[in-house]
């Protein structure tokens, strides 16, 4: 078994993936057709934008940004481009984290052996399972610091997920969360909030030991909500609902980066309790920001919306050094006018209720305002 290598990044580069709908341009159902979509990529951005896990989904991924100004101009590019060739093929891009009535047992799962693997061992979880998420990595320079934001990064988590709700409806039912893929996630293997860990030795030591026992056949088969990555020589957070705007993106993007700055260069490594930081997300996917924030240390209450404006404040500076202090102000943006999720309740059940076909069509709209 090969040793596990941490490729540490010299610099906080930041990389974005992003996993979009593909719908139905006149019914606005889930549609097939990543594999054609696929086929009519350019070879300028076969690496930027590839299948997932059902056809019904790809996903797009920036290169490697020094900036988050870099993360906007890859993934306007690329989203574009997809929306067009999309279009050309009577079809659309829908950017949150559930579709609200297409079901899932009506998707096709993607040809790549990792994936029929995956859901032969799934069963009605995987079937179940058709979310889509917003991913962040930023470049950490060394691997005992990778772990330590890594632990550390886990305290906010609840935070971040509050910030990107975009989940609420399921298979045509309001599932009464902000965020249901948060809880469809953690039906899967090996997801949810990590456990802390000592170091980069136990880490590989973990690693081994799911490699050894054949519980997983490399680290992309551990679905953390953040997670150390080695090859890329990041931590990557996975905990955020696929926001619907591009604007919201772009803060989240920038908060991930400043934070794993901040929490790079703290000495202190405190260690909350796994079952508050546990309570906390659950605040998050069922409330989104009018959740309940627990401080784990102090037990201190407070609303999520309260809890995001202090992390805001305090991981600012760093945004400003970085020269994304524009990016981040999007932060309290997203609080007054609130997140995807209550978006899409506030128009499905508005004066006219009007249905999700159109709920779908305007928030559509949306994603580059």
């Amino acid at each position: 078994m090969a040793k596990l290598v941490f490729n540490k990044s010299p610099a906080p580069t930041i990389g974005v993936e992003l996993e979009i709908q593909i719908i139905d341009g006149r019914t606005l159902e889930l549609a097939p057709l990543a594999p054609e979509i696929l086929k009519k990529v350019p070879p300028s951005h076969r690496q930027r934008i590839k299948p997932e896990f059902i056809r019904s989904m790809v996903e797009i991924n920036t290169g490697i940004c020094g900036s988050v100004a870099e993360v906007e101009d890859d993934l306007k590019a690329a989203y574009s481009l997809l929306g067009d060739i999309a279009g050309g093929l009577g079809a659309a891009l829908y950017s949150v984290s559930l579709h609200p009535f297409s079901r899932g047992s009506d998707q096709i799962v993607s040809d790549h052996p990792r994936y029929k693997k995956i859901m032969e061992e799934l069963q009605l979880v995987g079937r179940r399972f058709i979310s889509q998420g917003l991913h962040v990595h930023i470049g950490v320079d060394d691997r005992e610091k990778v772990i330590k934001v890594n632990n550390n990064l886990r305290i906010y988590l609840p935070v971040l997920l509050a910030l990107t709700t975009s989940s609420p409806f399921y298979e045509s039912e309001d599932t009464g969360l902000m965020s249901y893929r948060a809880k469809l996630f953690e039906d899967l293997p090996l997801a949810g909030i990590p456990d802390s860990l000592q170091g980069w030795e136990e880490y590989t030591t973990v690693v081994a030991l799911l490699e050894k026992s054949g519980i997983i056949e490399s680290v992309k088969d551990i679905w953390w909500d953040v997670r150390p990555h080695p090859d890329f020589g990041t931590v990557e957070v996975r905990v955020c609902d696929m926001p619907y705007s591009l604007h919201d993106v772009l803060a989240v993007t920038a908060l991930v980066q400043a934070l794993v700055i901040t929490l790079a260069e703290q000495h202190e490594e405190p260690e909350p309790h796994i079952q508050i930081l546990r309570s906390n997300k659950w605040q998050a996917a069922r409330y989104g920001l009018e959740g309940f924030f627990v401080d784990p240390f102090f037990g201190r209450r407070c609303r999520m919306r309260e809890a995001a404006i202090d992390l805001y404040r305090h991981v600012r500076p760093v945004a400003e050094k970085l020269g994304s202090g524009a990016y981040l102000d999007g932060i309290p943006e997203i609080l007054r006018r609130s997140t995807g999720a209550h978006i899409q309740k506030k128009l499905y059940y508005g004066k006219k209720r009007d249905g999700f076909n159109n709920m779908i069509r305007a928030v559509r709209e949306l994603f580059f305002k």
